[in-house]
């Protein structure tokens, strides 16, 4: 199993857990906070990366960063109790973003990217993630970036479906139409 397949479940389990015995937000919030704590301190990464430390030994640091941090979401504190057992804390940053995938999820909100020619002003850039929102029947978290090279128009990104009404794009098609004919 790969490492983003098992980071995933490990993400599900802690989701399904955490909505029965806590609140997932909060769950979310001390994942967040434990993984900040070891992205901040590179040599804690590097104990919890290197196979050669002894699964016990890094439980133990878990357990004792565990009670330093104070209130920690006991669905959280198992999770990470369990993946020092098993040796698995590298998996700590893709086990971040699959949790935060499934809370957004949750609540219905999904993130899209919206590529222009030109900075667009905030009263298109709201209409814009009003139409989408209406469209996908879900929040929208729109970022907007301004890459010149399309020469104008906008590609439009929603998870993994790309819409792109570029004018770069409408004159490869153009091409494709003429080159085709001749």
């Amino acid at each position: 199993m790969t490492s983003r397949a098992a980071a995933l479940r490990y993400a599900r389990a802690l989701f399904d857990v955490a909505s029965k015995e806590s609140d997932v937000e909060q769950a979310g919030r001390d994942l967040d906070s434990f993984a900040r704590i070891v992205a901040d301190n590179p040599q804690l990464a590097r104990v919890f990366e290197n196979p050669a430390i002894p699964s016990p030994r890094k439980r133990a640091l878990v357990e004792e960063l565990l009670t330093r941090a104070g209130a920690v979401a006991p669905p959280v504190a198992k999770l990470l109790t369990l993946l020092a057992e098993r040796d698995r804390l590298v998996l700590l940053p893709e086990l971040v973003a699959a949790y935060r995938q499934r809370l957004m999820e949750h609540a219905r909100i999904v993130r899209a990217e919206v590529i222009t020619a030109v900075t667009l002003p905030a009263d298109r850039v709201a209409s814009l993630q009003q139409g989408l929102a209406s469209a996908t029947g879900r929040q929208v978290q729109l970022e907007n970036r301004v890459d010149p090279s399309i020469i104008g128009g906008a590609i439009t990104r929603i998870g993994s479906t790309v819409y792109d009404g570029s004018v770069t794009r409408q004159l490869e098609l153009m091409k494709e139409a003429l080159t085709e004919k001749a």
